[in-house]
């Protein structure tokens, strides 16, 4: 006799798949796919975990019933005459006294046994399958599994692999790199999937040196052609910042996927290098890859910059957008939005935004955002109601754009409307939203409402007790304010740059001099931060108002960073006030060098001239002006 069967009993899980007319007439499901023919009985799996089997002739000449991939069903009359003709239970116990007479040949699943279809027990070499669980196992199976000590049957390169992928997943790679050692110590051989879990945990840690040493391993396995192994290597050398060994991996790739387009892209963007992520954008059109809505997001991330050149290539990136037909995808929409109103080209945002097919949260408080950004608050509030009369829920990133709006107003009223709108949402405890509301009632001139607000936050941190810093500074209160800061130190938070940035600027707006400079001196000694160049330019801005012009100047001959035009403008403004017109006019000439397309370098030149009388010197300064072609911002409105 000849034939397959399908033979695994109680298999509930995969019952379920199955349609409930079959489920009702049919009441056994049988999983085991075991082969006979004669007294040779052999059991099968196929390394796929799919069964499969072929329609035998059976002794009588006809058909055995149709049997397809996800199992067969047998009224249970059939079924117990065929186990009791096939003696299958016979060839289940063979097969466990096969298991415990050499356990070292079978890998052991079920550490990580998600699914019930899936064997406690398979061979190595066979792929035979047992289950625990199978309701034709002898009586005695489950108590000698249980009395096998501890190892001695090994866990699969299945399981390993899961349990690597659940530490990658909660980012904890040191963990998936002990596993993988333990792994490697215990004899299992990894597979692809492994290295790429691996490949993973090197990326997260950004150990460079290590994962070069698990690319060496994926050479000697030969899995280094494999599209997501090469791919994960790529990403490796991305994330650990070694572009040349990304770009060589790239390379070398036989084929590339879009992950691996977007990855190397994102590379190049990261490290500074736009222009060659958007060649190898168009290359990667050119070779049939179609890009998905991720790259151009990247893309037009990079070009979100207020340098020239930046627009330009934003509006080629928004070019290839239009024509591979995603601009009504919404979250390009939202990052075009973006890119133009951070490149200053708030018309071509606006234009974006009204050609939207729909809108979210998202798009709108993008819009939002690129009004206040590009000093259009009266816009923005405007905006934000028409909004709210859509029905668009505000996100607290929303309520964020429009208070900053309401600061650049000075609007308080409007701003305490917002606010009253902010606890009705329950947005009151973000921690961004607090200190927005902390800046904006600051800027408008209520410190109180400020105060009342630090106080109802439910936690305290050093962004919250900065911002209430910033606060005291832009108010005036030098004394409150460095008050505040031994109470933030009591409280054990630790103090960052911009916490000395609203320090020395409140104590130069109150002539805080020694206090100033102890605090300067401060940063390193006793706080480890390197004081960065707004820390200077506060200095120099500290110096000149107390009267000490040739201090500040010797300060910034001193600084170990290259001077910006903000120290400039501090020790230009420090001589207008004190009337030292020689030291002025180098300082605002050195403005004019840094920014020579900016109207207002031009215009503190024109200033200390006026002031000194020198209309000849003035007049060339505006002559130079327009030969540039320089307008102030308004002339253009």
């Amino acid at each position: 006799m000849r034939g397959e069967l399908l033979t695994r009993v109680g298999c509930r899980s995969l019952l379920s798949l199955c349609s409930k007319r079959e489920r009702e007439f049919q009441p056994y499901f049988f999983f085991f796919f075991v082969r006979f023919s004669g007294s040779d009985v052999k059991s099968r799996v196929t390394a796929s975990g799919q069964c499969h089997r072929d329609l035998r002739r059976g002794a009588g000449g006809g058909e055995q019933p149709a049997m397809t991939a996800t199992g067969c069903f047998f009224s249970a009359e059939h079924q117990h005459n065929l186990l009791h003709k096939s003696g299958q239970e016979d060839v289940v116990e063979n097969l466990w006294r096969k298991f415990f007479s050499d356990p070292l040949q079978w890998w052991d699943n079920r550490s990580e046994k998600g699914n019930q279809k899936y064997p406690d027990f398979t061979h190595k070499k066979t792929q035979e399958a047992l289950w625990l669980d199978g309701n034709l196992n002898p009586a005695w199976v489950t108590a000698k599994v249980a009395a096998l000590p501890p190892g001695t049957v090994q866990s699969s390169v299945f399981s390993w692999n899961t349990k690597l992928a659940r530490y990658v997943k909660a980012g904890q790679y040191k963990k998936a790199m002990e596993l993988f050692q333990q792994m490697q110590q215990e004899g299992v051989t990894p597979d692809r999937i492994t290295f790429i879990r691996v490949l993973n945990a090197c990326a997260g840690l950004q150990v460079l040196e290590e994962g070069r040493h698990i690319h060496a391993q994926i050479k000697q396995s030969g899995f280094e052609s494999n599209v997501y192994v090469g791919s994960s290597l790529v990403d490796m050398y991305v994330k650990c910042g070694s572009m040349e060994d990304a770009w060589r991996e790239f390379n070398r790739m036989p084929t590339r996927d879009v992950f691996a387009w977007k990855t190397i892209i994102w590379g190049y963007i990261r490290c500074g290098q736009r222009q060659r992520a958007l060649a190898l954008s168009q290359q990667m059109q050119q070779e049939g890859v179609e890009p998905d809505p991720f790259i151009f997001v990247v893309l037009l991330n990079a070009c979100a910059s207020s340098v020239p050149a930046a627009l330009e290539e934003g509006r080629r990136v928004h070019e290839t957008v239009i024509q591979s037909g995603c601009e009504s995808n919404i979250y390009i929409g939202t990052s075009l939005i973006d890119m133009y109103a951070k490149c200053g080209s708030i018309e071509d945002a606006w234009r974006v935004f009204s050609r939207m097919p729909t809108h979210n949260a998202v798009s709108w408080t993008a819009m939002i955002l690129g009004y206040v950004k590009c000093g259009h608050g009266q816009k923005a509030l405007a905006l934000f109601q028409q909004m709210q009369h859509e029905g668009i829920e505000a996100t607290p990133v929303t309520f964020v754009g429009v208070l900053n709006a309401c600061a650049s107003l000075v609007a308080l009223d409007e701003g305490r409307r917002v606010h009253e709108q902010i606890i009705q949402s329950g947005c009151e405890a973000d921690a961004f939203v607090g200190c927005s509301l902390m800046d904006m009632y600051a800027k408008c001139g209520s410190i109180e409402d400020a105060w009342a607000v630090f106080n109802r936050m439910p936690t305290h941190d050093v962004v919250s007790w900065t911002s209430m810093l910033g606060g005291y500074a832009m108010y005036g209160c030098g004394r409150e304010a460095l008050e505040h800061f031994e109470q933030m130190c009591q409280a054990g938070i630790e103090v960052n740059k911009v916490t000395f940035i609203h320090l020395l600027s409140a104590c130069s707006h109150v002539g805080l001099l020694d206090e100033g400079l102890h605090l300067f001196e401060s940063m390193g000694l006793v706080y480890s931060i390197s004081p960065m160049v707004d820390h200077y330019s506060c200095m120099v801005d500290l110096l000149g108002r107390s009267g000490n012009l040739h201090k500040a100047e010797d300060f910034i001959k001193t600084m170990p960073c290259e001077p910006d035009a903000a120290v400039w403008k501090a020790l230009f403004n420090a001589c207008r006030v004190h009337g030292n017109m020689e030291m002025g006019e180098c300082a605002a000439k050195k403005v004019v060098k840094l920014h020579p397309e900016n109207a207002a370098s031009y215009l503190l030149l024109s200033t200390i001239y006026a002031a000194a009388g020198k209309w000849d010197l003035k007049a060339n300064v505006q002559w130079q002006r327009m030969q540039r072609d320089i307008r102030d911002k308004d002339e253009f409105r």
